[in-house]
């Protein structure tokens, strides 16, 4: 029988819940993915789309196994899909319109020669989405409050140190990373357009996510007045 760790809450996880919804999103994410990116293309000859894959993939299942071993209530606050936040919910059909862009535009650019990306570009951006996937599991570790979805729990408290020392949102500076060089890394100028909807969303995401935690988190407000920037130092 799987072990059921007692969450923050006071409730226990079933474990084996747990890995059928992990396997289920992860096997999710291959399919949606795969017909983004090749169903647009025409072909399974997209080579970049694949290394893509790899970079992704890698990463995402150390990832995985380690929260699976270290820390199952963070991997269950990770999988939590369904904003509380009406602001959030707002941003949701914004939010499909980017990846919608960003995903499908770099199979079309393949299938038809849009764009010219060279080769070291596009093994630059990879290197630096998986420098930027690192960043964002540094903060993994260092907060096991970092739900997916906008909330404030039980007993929870604010962290200050690590990456959280420098920015107020340091998650948000791995992702910026990872999503604005994935376009370039499947070799498309042209997905790069839609990036800036993600700006965007982070930005209200952001500011409504401050709004919750100053409401309800205890010491935000003054970790708030300690880390003056959000993304990045010297500048917002």
């Amino acid at each position: 029988m799987a072990n059921s760790p007692s969450s923050d809450s006071g409730q226990k996880i079933n474990m084996k819940r747990l890995y059928l919804i992990v396997f289920l999103r992860f096997s999710m994410f291959l399919l949606i993915f795969g017909l983004l990116f090749f169903i647009p293309a025409g072909t399974l000859q997209f080579w970049e789309a694949w290394v893509f894959f790899g970079v992704i993939i890698i990463p995402m299942l150390f990832a995985l196994r380690w929260l699976a071993k270290n820390s199952p209530e963070l991997l269950e606050r990770r999988m939590r899909g369904k904003e509380k936040e009406k602001e959030q919910k707002r941003l949701i059909g914004l939010s499909m319109l980017y990846f919608l862009g960003t995903y499908s535009l770099p199979g079309f650019d393949f299938r038809y020669g849009w764009s010219d990306v060279p080769l070291w570009v596009i093994i630059l951006a990879d290197i630096i989405i998986v420098l930027g996937y690192l960043i964002f599991f540094r903060v993994l570790k260092e907060n096991a409050y970092a739900s997916r979805i906008i909330e404030v729990e039980k007993e929870q408290e604010v962290i200050s140190t690590g990456p959280y020392a420098l920015v107020r949102h340091p998650m948000y500076v791995g992702v910026l990373i990872m999503y604005t060089f994935c376009p370039l890394a499947l070799g498309s100028y042209w997905a790069v357009i839609p990036t800036v909807l993600l700006f965007i969303m982070i930005v209200f995401r952001i500011k409504n996510e401050e709004k919750v935690l100053s409401r309800d988190l205890k010491g935000y407000t003054e970790y708030m007045q300690k880390v003056k920037y959000r993304l990045v130092p010297g500048v917002w």
